[in-house]
């Protein structure tokens, strides 16, 4: 079982890539512990800025700071960093097209217990839906390493959402296929596709791996590119298999499955399910409680397939 979570793989990232780039620049929001940026800020001190509680202003201040040539990276719960900030992550960021990776921490219901206040289930709908800023769901800490590694080398904005747990991994170190803003291809399959971001690509792989012992090829897509979302992969999926899920720790509306639901609604008519979080507060509990309850398990998109299948 894998323990480390994919905050501390950002942490060494960039504190490795701040040895030799001194226009690394790190935010926090009295955060750095919660983010596992602790190190960082022992390291690199000169290249860190702690704001305290001022989510809005943390924003503005990433953005001066790019305008000026640094490469900066904010780390802030992603329930506040996601509406709190939303004004200065559209008008800042996105509109004035700064280099500012805004980092969420502790994502989708990672803050279970603590209720609809933490969770941050409607992020891809708030920040997906503003021109310029990208939105990235890594899956694993193998993937999130890759993620940063090639944030590193471009000057656009961009948000990702990581959880507070360590998850499964679905790479190992030595196989990690990763191409920037393209799919990734998890399990192969033309009976059915599962399209899923984050923590809900390891319950997708263990579903194909059981649906391939009943016979059935279930295709696992990796849209950690929730935007831009790799739509050849998806039209391709489409057009090669006979219906398609999409699993997500979000809201349906504003989310993966009704981004992909209206591309293939206009250019591949295909059926879709969506396996999501209701319209509703989200119940507390623990993450894997929480999935439960609303079916995003492994379990759930066997079943699914299964029906879809007929």
């Amino acid at each position: 079982m894998n323990t480390i979570h994919n905050r501390q793989v950002i942490n060494d990232v960039l504190v490795e890539q701040a040895k030799t780039d001194k226009d690394i620049v790190v935010l926090c929001s009295d955060s750095r512990g919660s983010a596992s940026l602790s190190e960082y800020a022992k390291v690199h001190p000169q290249q860190f800025v702690e704001t305290g509680i001022a989510e809005q202003n943390i924003v503005s201040i990433a953005a001066g700071l790019a305008a000026c040539g640094k490469k900066a990276f904010v780390a802030s719960p992603a329930c506040f960093l996601s509406t709190r900030s939303m004004e200065q992550a559209k008008v800042d960021v996105a509109y004035s097209n700064t280099n500012v990776k805004l980092i969420g921490i502790s994502g989708g219901v990672s803050y279970g217990a603590l209720g609809m206040t933490h969770h941050s289930t409607n992020d891809i709908a708030t920040l997906g839906s503003v021109p310029n800023m990208r939105v990235y769901f890594p899956s694993d800490r193998h993937q999130t390493k890759c993620l940063m590694e090639a944030l590193l080398q471009d000057a656009k904005p961009a948000y990702i959402r990581v959880g507070r747990n360590p998850v499964e991994d679905v790479y190992t170190a030595d196989n990690t296929p990763f191409e920037m803003d393209k799919a990734t291809l998890v399990h192969d399959g033309n009976d059915i596709t599962i399209i899923a971001a984050g923590e809900m690509v390891y319950p997708a792989q263990q579903a194909a791996i059981a649906l391939a012992a009943q016979g059935i090829g279930c295709r696992v897509l990796d849209m950690y590119c929730v935007k831009p979302l790799d739509t050849a992969a998806v039209l391709k999926a489409a057009q090669e298999t006979k219906a398609i899920i999409v699993i997500e720790e979000h809201v349906a509306i504003g989310g993966i499955g009704s981004t992909v639901s209206q591309l293939l609604s206009s250019k591949q008519p295909t059926r879709v399910v969506s396996l999501c979080l209701p319209d509703e507060p989200a119940i507390a509990g623990k993450s894997n409680e929480v999935f439960a309850y609303y079916g995003l398990t492994a379990e759930n998109l066997v079943k699914t397939a299964q029906e879809l299948l007929g």
